[in-house]
């Protein structure tokens, strides 16, 4: 809809409820003052000359999407929302663009839409075709050449359409969603594969592996993430944004939460902050958190629905767990990627 039938419906509007002048005024200035959904372009070029990362925040329903923008919006940050193939399955594809919307229409902060772990050409495609801002194509499962030819023919399509793309080269081990890698199977990225693979592809950021895995169970024994081989990827691919998967902490104090009201999550463990944090200096732009946010809002429903039996009103247990999702988010930006104040 154009913003001069917006004020048309609106004039209408004033004349139907006898809205005031100045109401009837601040309704417009808000319509025209909507900030759009922004590429990671400008962000991680900031996040690369000033050593921050940038929070990628999975997303899978409203308060999730209200957790994350408003803790974002309080620290001044830019934020990444994005969508993996099963939460568009789970959310549809629709409903979750217009959620987020709603949130650009609430606060003046940088937002990313973006596509996280695209299966297939037209799996982005779609997410392009329905206005995300920016997709991953996931093409680590192929070998280096299948890898290359997919995602050149995405950045093809996404460059043409103003929107950038994310790569990944190596495999982490773990499951999330739809990925599913097992440990012998994973492999680190090789540093001078990763150069070629961006000169030929011309994909705009590079998921590696280093170390890191998805999902609730990271780590045996001692964590340890390959900081020599970020290092030597930064300095081939300086000017390239490097995307960390698979890097929630998996906090204790949530893991101990769940498991005190019903849950059965033992031996969990995730990247300490300390790591994330180190990694947020040496180049990494970009850092991605689902588990995290899934374990605030678990525990917090189980914590609710456990002490008091007797309720049945989504909104007092969906709420805390709302709240939880914030103080998550915000902790994340402002003690582990050190993104407060950077919008």
């Amino acid at each position: 809809m154009s913003k001069n039938e917006k004020k048309r419906l609106l004039t209408e509007s004033r004349i139907r409820n006898k809205m005031t002048l100045e109401n009837f005024t601040n309704e417009i200035k808000k319509e025209e003052k909507v900030m759009p959904l922004v590429t990671t372009k400008k962000m991680f070029e900031k996040s690369m000359k000033e050593h921050f990362a940038i929070g990628a925040f999975n997303v899978n329903n409203m308060e999730i999407i209200q957790g994350i923008v408003d803790a974002a919006a309080e620290e001044n940050s830019p934020v990444i929302l994005q969508a993996s193939s099963s939460a568009i399955k789970y959310a549809r594809i629709g409903y979750l663009k217009k959620m987020v919307e709603a949130a650009l229409e609430e606060h003046d902060i940088p937002i990313a839409l973006h596509l996280d772990h695209g299966p297939d050409f037209e799996t982005c495609k779609m997410c392009i075709d329905h206005g995300f801002s920016s997709v991953m194509i996931d093409g680590s499962k192929y070998d280096f050449e299948e890898n290359v030819a997919l995602t050149k023919k995405v950045v093809d399509y996404a460059h043409a359409r103003g929107v950038v793309v994310e790569a990944e080269l190596g495999k982490l081990a773990g499951i999330e969603d739809d990925v599913n890698v097992e440990a012998a199977d994973a492999m680190y990225t090789d540093p001078d594969q990763a150069k070629e693979f961006v000169e030929r592809t011309g994909c705009d950021s590079l998921a590696i592996a280093i170390g890191t895995s998805h999902g609730a169970y990271k780590f045996k024994g001692e964590a340890k993430l390959r900081f020599d081989i970020l290092q030597k990827v930064k300095e081939k691919l300086p000017n390239t944004p490097i995307v960390l998967h698979g890097a929630s902490t998996v906090i204790p104090e949530l893991v101990e939460m769940c498991n005190k009201y019903g849950g059965n999550i033992p031996g969990a463990k995730g990247v300490p902050d300390e790591m994330l944090h180190e990694a947020s200096k040496l180049g990494v732009s970009k850092i991605n958190v689902d588990t995290d946010l899934r374990l605030a809002m678990t525990a917090e429903i189980r914590k609710a629905l456990t002490e008091e039996p007797s309720k049945f009103d989504p909104r007092g247990y969906l709420t805390p767990a709302r709240e939880a999702v914030k103080r998550t988010v915000q902790h994340k930006i402002r003690d582990v990627f050190g993104s407060s104040n950077q919008a």
